[in-house]
């Protein structure tokens, strides 16, 4: 039996013509990218957590790196994990790469290095949810397993004509019913495919190039004018704002103090230069704090930049000061390190900034 609200909403639609139109664009169509050169599953699932929230163009020399670096689920599975961050260093959300290597350990021990094909033996695995599930089962293996992202949820809503708020839960779930009954069975993959190329290079967020468009015949929102309206998505919670006073540390020998991250939460296992939190501590005070938190006596010198850097929930104002640092460094994260010693180690975005400054 047919789930009911998706079958009112493909009332009337001709689905395999929109099948026909979508597929035959995408193989005419369909850029040149390094994943695309075989389906092979690992490929498929490195570069699909590699776009999640990343733009396309930043994740096509990680890609090549990463699978140079770890060409086989084995590979990835046996290395260590301060080198697989260090190969992911400055791609963001730094979870990914953690949670693809929990869940890569667990192909290698218990399915032989060989990725499943199959929803709930895929699904199970750690950072692998719906999307990046559909998108394997379908690229991989030519499974008719739906893929639904932000892109997808855009591109249908117009199609369509849907008007569900597509931040909610409960909507992917309608997308999800909506492209099991889309999909195509002789070719999921290139279906897949093409919705996520036609949401990145046709139809995009704002003004999108509908006189391009090799389904605008199929496009309800285009023939009622309004394609600009949707999708219809309810605004995210403000992010929070933290400052820091983010300290170069450099004793007399020449070495800075860096500290690992703890191993759960933001940015877990990444190394950082010491940072102050401005939320409780007063400035005159900062000496005092590093006192208590390094053992170290410090003088500071000078602020040489500011640094804004924005994650999902959250904003950090970094002052950037550069200050000399004398004792003996009391701590179970931090350490001293020499300048080349910094470049093997794993820092997040924001602090590759503070790095220009040693």
């Amino acid at each position: 039996m047919k789930n009911e609200p998706t079958y009112n909403m493909l009332e009337g639609f001709d689905i395999e013509a929109f099948r026909n139109d979508l597929i035959e664009w995408f193989r005419a169509e369909q850029r040149i990218l390094p994943w695309r050169e075989n389906q092979d599953p690992y490929r498929v699932w490195v570069s699909e957590i590699m776009l999640q929230q990343t733009r396309v163009d930043t994740v096509i020399p990680y890609f090549q790196n990463f699978l140079e670096k770890f060409p086989t689920p084995q590979a990835l599975a046996y290395a260590e994990e301060q080198e697989v961050l260090k190969a992911w260093e400055g791609l963001g959300y730094y979870s990914r790469a953690r949670n693809l290597q929990t869940a890569v350990r667990e192909v290698v021990e218990s399915y032989d290095g060989k990725v499943p094909n199959n929803e709930k033996e895929l699904g199970s695995l750690k950072g692998v949810g719906p999307y990046t599930r559909g998108a394997i089962l379908s690229i991989a293996y030519d499974l008719p397993s739906p893929a639904v992202d932000g892109n997808v949820m855009r591109v249908l809503s117009r199609i369509l004509m849907i008007e569900e708020d597509i931040a909610k839960p409960a909507t992917r779930k309608i997308f999800e019913s909506l492209i099991r009954e889309l999909i195509s069975k002789e070719d999921p993959s290139a279906f897949n495919q093409g919705l996520m190329e036609l949401g990145a290079l046709v139809c995009t967020p704002k003004s999108p190039s509908c006189l391009l468009c090799p389904v605008r015949s199929h496009c309800r929102a285009f023939h009622q004018g309004k394609e600009t309206e949707l999708p219809i998505k309810s605004s995210k919670k403000k992010q929070k704002r933290l400052s820091y006073m983010t300290l170069v540390l450099k004793d007399q020998e020449g070495r800075y103090v860096v500290e690992q991250r703890p191993d759960t939460g933001l940015l877990a296992n990444l190394w950082q230069f010491p940072m102050v939190p401005m939320q409780q501590v007063d400035r005159e005070k900062v000496q005092d704090w590093v006192k208590d938190h390094y053992g170290l006596d410090i003088d500071l010198l000078n602020t040489v930049d500011h640094i804004k850097h924005t994650f999902s929930h959250v904003i950090w104002d970094m002052e950037v000061v550069t200050a000399s640092a004398s004792g003996e460094l009391q701590s179970k994260v931090a350490r001293f390190a020499a300048k080349e010693e910094l470049e093997e180690l794993p820092f997040p975005v924001s602090h590759q900034k503070v790095h220009k400054h040693l």
